[in-house]
């Protein structure tokens, strides 16, 4: 006889069948993240505008030999076509298809220069150098370092002429001139050695003044202007390589704060001749040269003159012929001075425009040659970024800033004659603005938080042209993510600071959870920005975490006086905000209080370990990855531009270090470091580990042999965020 089936079972059974044949969220893993290519954004790569700006160049892969491939396309069309492929590239007819790593068009779209590259902090031109002629359809090699003795070093640093028939470069820290249809090399400098550099930067200059090329063509290309640094007497350090039987080293020359940095001079050659002319940059040595450019007029150079403490900034103008100089805008600040690339100087060789702090944010100023402020172009409690362009035409400057909100970017237009100022960029989030040479179109690189990012073709009138690259989100439609939440938050006393939240999965409001805090902090940066981020957080979510971030004072965006809070007393406001956060999440309901952990890289290791030292009761854990723990070691640019020298603040370098609270460490620390860092020196973290064990405190920690800030190559990155993923999982 059957038994009867109760409501209830069949009410059971109806869900079982439902969960099994509905489709199941899948999890993120550590090995998805670094491995999956569907969940990395498509990209246009090595874009190039022609001169005219309605066509514009980039790197494809050819879908047949699959090489590396030189693509044309259309702005008015849209045709997209091959324009030079690797086997058009052949020195002889017998050789494989060139290899394009860096390909560059000259100014008169004869030719088009390729190169290799080296490392550096941005793009660095290297190698043997190449030209393809456009109309001969010939290819041919301009310079090649066999050319030179063999105790010579690599080429680097091209630069063509803007008349686009020249081609300066460095070899063996010399400066050179070839002319591209004889081929002919002239060089410049002679005294060029490892320790006095010509047109080229010494560390310290490429990482903190973010410059790699030291050489600049005048608008007539009859000169050139270059830097030369002589750095004989910057301390060296030996970095182990940990590779043989009795070690290699790393030999490089680092300036740590309140040490001497490399002297600075500024020459201009005649390329005929060539003589060289040493510009005045007056009677004090120990100063940096951060920037220079010809203005309109070939016979002026313009120089960015710095001092030691960097709170003094002049603008100075030098005769090319006398190399006499004149200062035209003195600026000073309490603190300190930022130096950008916003400096534009209009073709009637009158006027330029600039942008500077001195209302409290940084705004665009109209000035005569004279150095006379004309007109302020922008105002109001919003930065600007960039200056991309300028249309002499219509009178009208292209920029990016934050007005919309300062955790947004956008492209703005202003009229340099009405003042009149508009947006150009509509949906909410991050463009990376590509501005065509005519101002007429843009390429916008977009995201936001939420949406993965998109290259679209825009009229610089607002008007979207086509769409030239989309990423959806159907890669993570079975991943569950979270959605990143922006807010304001305001500290006990009443400061009002930017933050984000990332809620776990299936988010539960009766529910607590624990936290983990993601931290940069350092002067000038921004963490909490509506911009495409990382997929770790969102697997970390997936296992039950809150991601949190803020941006404490000191941060960018919010205008001169937020940021110049922390000069002299790095570490002091980031971990004061770092505590008003976790005050502000231990007031919500779903926030385990007992299970905050904080962890960032490079200044967020710092800010993560001086955090976890310094608030043992409000933060559980920490993980600081290649951190300063001690700003006398790190570099003397970027320390003294906020710290001031060791011997002018003795006592703010004291108060700023990590092993000055060593001692009172309770949580979990897990302290990560690259052997090779060339950037925050291993020393950071033994010093720290020897204070540690000196004071019997229990800490973790792994160092990565060779590995350099970055900690990557081969494996390294799977196996450093599996690390940081397991103790996160262990200890919070």
């Amino acid at each position: 006889m059957m038994k009867k089936i109760s409501f209830k079972t069949l009410l059971l059974l109806f869900f079982v069948f439902c969960f099994e044949i509905l489709p199941q969220q899948k999890e993120l893993t550590v090995e998805l993240i670094q491995t999956n290519r569907d969940f990395s954004a498509k990209n246009l790569n090595g874009v190039q505008w022609f001169s005219g700006g309605d066509k514009f160049s980039f790197l494809k892969r050819d879908p047949e030999t699959k090489a590396m491939t030189i693509y044309e396309h259309d702005i008015k069309t849209g045709e997209e076509k091959i324009l030079i492929s690797g086997n058009d590239l052949k020195l002889k007819s017998e050789d494989q298809p060139f290899v394009i790593q860096n390909y560059e068009w000259l100014p008169n779209e004869k030719y088009i220069l390729f190169t290799g590259t080296l490392p550096a902090r941005s793009l660095k031109t290297g190698g043997a150098f190449y030209i393809y002629e456009i109309a001969k359809k010939r290819f041919f090699e301009l310079a090649a370092s066999e050319k030179a003795p063999a105790s010579q070093g690599e080429q680097e640093n091209a630069r063509f002429s803007p008349d686009g028939e020249k081609l300066a470069f460095v070899r063996d820290n010399n400066v050179f001139v070839v002319d591209i249809q004889s081929q002919k090399e002239t060089q410049i400098t002679f005294d060029g050695s490892e320790t006095l550099l010509n047109g080229n930067f010494d560390w310290v200059y490429e990482e903190e003044f973010g410059i790699i090329n030291g050489i600049e063509w005048s608008p007539d290309s009859k000169c050139i202007a270059f830097w030369q640094l002589d750095q004989s007497q910057v301390p060296e350090m030996h970095i182990a390589k940990w590779d043989s039987l009795y070690l290699n080293f790393l030999d490089m020359r680092y300036p740590k704060a309140g040490t001497r940095g490399s002297f600075v001079k500024i020459g201009i050659a005649e390329i005929a001749s060539p003589k060289i002319t040493w510009i005045d940059l007056g009677e004090e040595s120990d100063i940096y040269i951060p920037r220079i450019k010809f203005t309109a007029d070939a016979n002026l150079l313009s120089i960015q003159r710095l001092n030691r403490l960097q709170n003094k900034l002049d603008l100075l103008f030098a005769d090319a012929a006398s190399g006499k100089t004149k200062t035209i805008i003195a600026q000073s600040d309490s603190a300190w001075i930022d130096i950008n690339d916003n400096l534009q100087f209009l073709k009637d060789k009158k006027q330029f425009v600039w942008t500077t702090g001195k209302d409290g944010f940084e705004h665009i100023y109209l000035f005569d040659y004279s150095g006379k402020p004309l007109k302020q172009l922008t105002k109001g409690d919003f930065e600007v970024d960039k200056i991309l362009g300028v249309d002499e035409t219509k009178k009208e400057i292209y920029f990016t800033s934050n007005e919309r909100s300062t955790i947004n970017s956008d492209l703005y237009i202003v009229n340099y004659e009405t003042g009149k100022r508009s947006c150009i960029t509509e949906a909410k989030g991050s463009h990376k603005i590509d501005l065509s040479p005519n101002q007429k179109y843009f390429i916008d690189r977009y995201s936001n938080a939420n949406l993965l990012g998109s290259i679209y073709l825009y009229k610089t009138n607002g008007d979207k042209i086509r769409d030239l690259v989309v990423n959806d989100m159907s890669a993570f439609k079975d991943y569950n993510l979270s959605p990143v939440e922006f807010f304001h938050f305001k500290t006990t006393d009443g400061v009002e600071l930017d933050a984000s939240i990332i809620k776990p999965a299936n988010f539960d409001p009766t529910k607590k959870y624990p936290v983990l805090v993601n931290n940069y902090s350092g002067p000038g940066s921004k963490t909490v920005t509506d911009a495409w981020g990382s997929l770790w957080f969102q697997m970390l979510a997936q296992k039950g975490y809150i991601i949190f971030a803020l941006d404490n004072r000191g941060t960018s965006g919010r205008g001169e006086a937020f940021e110049r809070m922390v000069y002299k007393n790095l570490g002091y406001w980031e971990v004061n905000d770092q505590i008003e956060g976790a005050k502000y999440l231990a007031s919500l309901p779903y926030v385990d209080a007992n299970r905050i952990g904080i962890w960032g890289w490079s200044y967020g290791g710092y800010a993560s370990a001086l955090t976890l030292v310094k608030a043992p009761d409000y933060f559980k854990a920490a993980i600081a990855v290649a951190p300063v723990t001690d700003w006398r070691f790190y570099d003397n640019i970027y320390t003294e531009r906020y710290m001031s020298t060791p011997q002018l603040n003795p006592k703010g370098y004291e108060t700023s270090s990590v092993m000055a609270y060593a001692n009172q460490l309770k949580g979990k620390l897990l302290l990560i470091h690259g052997t090779a860092d060339d950037n925050v020196h291993f020393e950071n973290s033994v010093a720290l580990v020897t204070k540690l064990e000196a004071e019997n405190k229990p800490f973790q920690t792994m160092y990565y042999p060779e590995k350099n800030h970055g900690i990557s190559g081969g494996k390294t990155r799977l196996h450093l965020y599996e690390l940081m993923t397991k103790f996160i999982l262990e200890n919070l």
